[in-house]
């Protein structure tokens, strides 16, 4: 028998289809299965082959329909079990029609009926060890057909000749087969392991197939079951049944039934025929989606290829909506085709402007409310756990570097203190309160150029750096306000791909590049003696540094303790009990007094910089190989997803763990040990007004606070956009007008407090975005796991930013990490956030052959050498962004090269049409779309429209208002004069 299961992809339908066929006296045999991709029993009936797709024959094709149009098809038919329903049976449905139409020999009826409830023989139920010794007839019969049949035993041979049965038949004789069709019986044992590949509400349907001796023409019923019934042994596992077709034909013709039964199978596994066959309301209409399958078919000529090759199932299933479409223009909403785009759509209303105040701030709220119990709901996964603790290794790292940075650009007015309890604050207030949650706000670059310029020009005018920042603050949150308050986030609709690939890949870059950069830097503290065998001239003295450390080092001396003391130099230290001469100290006094020491030349560890690159090459290595490990064969699925979700911990403990057994002194992550602010005598609230600043500076802070808007602006809306990409298949809407009314809010917050102000760091969102990437659990046999989306949660955000505040009380934790395993994490943020690139994937481009380059729709519509200049055009804004970070002259005017990638992406329309620009960038607001014929393939609708019970009452009638398709087979056919052989049908 043939089994077939399938899961639907209908929201509200799920289904399994278990096709079974017959082959000896009152047994039936599973020999094929579909889950979606048709499985066959091997040779020997013990091993199931690999899933592959369903190879058919077009003659076949014709043939099932023209057998449907002469079989019978009863919809909605009220059966409790293949034997009984209300008294009545259920076979006897099929029968009386195939009887009403002349089909079969009354005198057949009832042995045909036994051979419909016969019991079934499934693969995975083995017999008795008591069993084994004595064979039955049975066993014998089906022994001696396979041998005969080379392993097909179909035969369905009767046990009295037809001219031997009188008017009333052959008696139906009572057999035990009747108990094994109750699933409550002893003797129904179900697959419970493969029941674990079938989703979750699945229905099955049944397809049984086989010859009889004494049928003259072959006979065909279809039945859709009103309500899903458990049909006992008929299905493998225990599932209700909802669909079930008999095909039985003369002796001879297994073959051919076989190619049918394969045929009717394959239909069902199909999307679009299966929803059909669910919602149809009659024949005609079921006979219509038999037409529209066949109209999708695709013929592979026959010399081209070896119909027996079994074909691997695809990685990604395209999207059917478009014959949705075809199908079913009755409904009042079509379906949306996949597309290929940026991070929004230009007729999301999301991003329609309104001359209405706070408009779009109060539509965000609204669309987020619903979803806000389930922020947190849908955190409750062990992937979560994985993404909270990668993102917040990836984030305290730049947090601390850029925290070291700024306090040398400020003199320590903010320092690495300030910086982690900027994250803190603002990742807590943006994840409970953000409109988009997956963003992880941080430090970036052009920030800290921003507040170097203003602390220069405090310094040179001799005012006061806080109280002066403070105000540029204000004005930067009023700024803010105003693009909230008159719905000016609207404008991030004019954000393309263009400019987001630009933008994200600059940031990435940059993390690659500080990764590489940061860890060579580790040999100049550590320095590499490649001259051997040359002698080392060591000159080695102490030397002192005015600090707190120097402070606490003397009073712990046991000769006394000094309370005053005052640096002369680097040479000579004087107290009021003793004066100590630097130079003249061994490391060891050195150490005592918390002087530092040093050598001319620099001592060498060349050790430490070689662990360095193994722990960096080691993070990187690991993370990348256990990310992929995720798509291999190894494993069962559960396995492979774990070790994927947790291959950034996995990577960090293991060199951590390396380097602590090795004992090299290599470089660790420092981490402040105490709260309080990095500058001496600062305070957490700053103070508005100082006595050095003039009143008229409050005013002027407006304008360093219009650079700051923009730069604010763009960081987070950029971001916001890539984060927000139809590729990321994010479901609870975008939030752009409310996240920009919260960055305000802790622009206002950290401007009182002195901390540095936090945006949306591109990298750090997309490695939050990536890690919490969500695939199908439950798949068929050979397909693959489906994208499903992202885990949208808050939780992993607000215990990043929960734990960024509470660093300083676990640092006997991070002390232990090495930098350079860090340093790895930070490369691998940036090449990930490379990977899936258009951009990228357009570089790569001119370096392959043309027969090599990827099947991808901007390839197939737009010329090479079109795609080539769009290509270089981005290379050539790409540098121009980087040279302008890269010169502090004039970096502050980054913000405003920003926005000239948008002004190129608008001219670039006097260039490209905007069909080449829809495949290798987005469409523009107002742009005229052109109709092109590869845009707009729709098929014919079939002679009898389907229309859908819940959106649809009626129905078209006339067949003459449909559309035939171009292979339209006339009812009026013959079977019996169309050819018997496979294969030889002209097109």
């Amino acid at each position: 028998s043939f089994i077939r299961h399938m899961p639907s992809r209908d929201p509200s339908v799920k289904v399994a289809f278990f096709m079974p066929l017959q082959y000896e006296i009152m047994r039936k045999r599973h020999l094929i299965t579909w889950v979606k991709y048709e499985e066959n029993l091997e040779e020997g009936g013990k091993r199931w082959s690999k899933p592959h797709v369903a190879s058919l024959s077009m003659h076949s094709l014709f043939e099932l329909r023209c057998a449907f149009v002469d079989g019978v098809v009863t919809l909605d038919h009220d059966a409790h079990s293949l034997s009984n329903v209300n008294g009545k049976v259920n076979s006897d449905k099929l029968l009386e029609e195939w009887q009403d139409q002349n089909d079969m020999d009354t005198r057949l009826r009832p042995h045909l009926r036994d051979i419909m409830l016969a019991g079934h023989k499934h693969s995975h139920i083995k017999r008795s060890k008591a069993s084994k010794g004595s064979r039955t007839l049975s066993d014998i019969a089906d022994e001696r057909s396979e041998a005969e049949k080379g392993g097909y035993g179909f035969q369905l041979a009767s046990s009295a000749s037809l001219a031997s049965m009188d008017s009333s038949g052959l008696q139906s004789v009572p057999s035990s087969q009747d108990l094994m069709s109750d699933p409550t019986s002893p003797s129904y044992k179900p697959n419970l392991n493969f029941m674990r590949k079938i989703p979750k509400d699945a229905e099955a349907a049944n397809v049984m197939v086989g010859e009889v001796e004494e049928l003259e023409k072959r006979l065909i019923g279809f039945v859709r079951l009103k309500e899903p019934r458990l049909l006992g042994d008929v299905t493998e596992v225990a599932l209700p049944s909802r669909f079930v077709c008999f095909m039985f034909g003369p002796k001879g013709s297994m073959t051919q039934l076989m190619e049918l039964g394969r045929c009717i199978s394959t239909m069902m596994v199909d999307e679009i025929f299966r929803e059909l066959a669910y919602k149809c309301l009659d024949k005609e209409e079921f006979l219509a989606g038999v037409d529209e399958f066949m109209e999708q078919v695709t013929v592979l000529p026959p010399g081209e290829w070896d119909p027996k090759i079994r074909l691997e199932p695809p990685s990604k299933v395209p999207s059917q909506n478009f014959r949705k479409n075809s199908i079913n223009p009755l409904l009042g909403k079509l379906l949306p085709a996949e597309e290929e785009g940026g991070g929004h759509s230009i007729d999301d209303p999301a991003l329609s402007w309104s001359k209405i105040p706070f408009k779009g701030l109060i539509d965000d709220v609204k669309r987020k409310i619903p979803h806000y119990p389930y922020d947190f709901k849908d955190s409750l996964h062990i992937q979560c756990f994985a993404s909270f603790i990668y993102v917040f290794l990836g984030t305290l790292t730049p947090n601390v570097t850029f925290g070291g940075l700024l306090g040398q650009a400020t003199d320590q007015y903010m320092g690495v203190m300030e910086c982690i309890f900027a994250a803190a604050v603002s990742g807590v207030l943006f994840a409970l309160f953000g409109g988009q949650p997956m963003n992880i706000l941080g430090s970036t670059g052009p920030m800290l150029v921003l507040e170097t310029i203003i602390y220069n020009l405090c310094k040179d005018n001799d005012w006061d750096f806080m109280p002066a920042r403070f105000w540029v603050g204000m004005w930067t949150v009023l700024f803010i306000l105003i693009i909230v308050i008159f719905n000016l986030s609207s404008c991030v609709k004019y954000i393309t791909r263009f400019t987001e690939d630009s933008f994200a890949t600059l940031i990435a870059v940059i993390f690659i590049v500080e990764a590489f950069k940061k860890l060579f830097e580790i040999e100049k503290d550590y320095p590499v003696n490649f001259h051997p065998d040359d002698p080392i001239p060591f000159n080695c003295s102490c030397s002192s540094t005015c600090n707190e450390n120097v402070t606490t080092a003397l009073g712990a001396l046991a000769y006394g303790a000094f309370i005053n003391y005052t640096c002369t130099g680097t040479e000579n230290f004087t107290t009021s009990n003793i004066s100590i001469n630097w130079n003249g100290l061994t490391p060891a006094e050195c150490s005592e007094f918390g002087g530092s020491w040093g050598c001319d030349p620099k001592q060498y560890y060349g050790d430490v910089f070689f662990l360095s690159v193994i722990l960096f090459a080691g993070t990187f290595g690991i993370t990348v190989l256990l990310i992929s490990f995720k798509t291999s064969s190894l494993f069962p699925n559960v396995i492979r997803q774990r070790v994927s979700d947790f291959s950034v911990l996995i990577a960090i403990v293991s060199m951590v763990l390396l380097d602590y057994f090795l004992g090299l002194p290599t470089p660790k992550l420092t981490v402040p040990s105490e709260f309080k602010p990095t500058r001496p005598g600062r305070g957490w609230i700053i103070s508005p007004f100082s006595d050095k600043n003039p009143w008229w500076l409050y005013l002027a802070a407006s304008v360093p606070a219009a650079l700051s808007t923009i730069l604010v602006f763009l960081d987070q809306q950029i971001t916001a956009v890539i984060v927000n990409r139809k590729e990321h298949k994010l479901q609870k809407g975008v939030g752009y007008h409310l996240d920009m009314f919260i960055v305000a809010i802790t622009v206002g917050i950290h401007s009182l407090l002195g901390l540095p102000w936090y945006v949306a760091a591109t990298v750090s969102a997309l490695a939050h975005v990536q890690s919490l990437q969500k695939e199908s659990e439950c798949t068929a046999p050979g397909e693959k796991p489906v994208f499903l989306g992202v885990r949208e949660q808050r939780v992993t955000a607000l215990f990043i930013g929960i734990l960024s505040g509470l660093a300083v009380l676990i640092t006997s934790v991070l002390r232990i990490i090495p930098m350079p395993v860090l340093y790895g994490v930070f490369f691998f943020m940036g090449f990930s956030a490379l990977r899936g690139q258009q951009f990228v994937d357009r570089l790569i481009l001119f370096l392959q052959p043309r027969k090599y380059q990827p099947d991808v729709p901007y390839i197939r519509h737009v010329q090479l050498w079109r795609i080539h200049i769009f290509t270089i055009i981005q290379i050539i804004c790409l540098v121009l962004l980087w040279v302008v970070k890269s010169i502090k002259s004039i970096s502050i005017a980054f913000p405003l090269l920003v926005l000239a990638t948008g002004i190129v992406r608008k001219v670039l329309e006097c260039i490209y049409t905007n069909h080449e620009l829809k495949y290798i960038d987005d469409l523009l607001p107002g742009s005229e779309k052109k109709s092109h014929n590869e845009d707009n393939d729709k098929i014919d609708v079939p002679y009898k429209t389907f229309s859908s019970i819940d959106s649809v009452s009626a129905i078209v009638e006339d067949k003459e208002n449909g559309i035939k398709p171009s292979f339209y087979v006339d009812e009026e056919c013959d079977v019996k004069q169309r050819t018997t052989a496979l294969g030889n049908t002209k097109l």
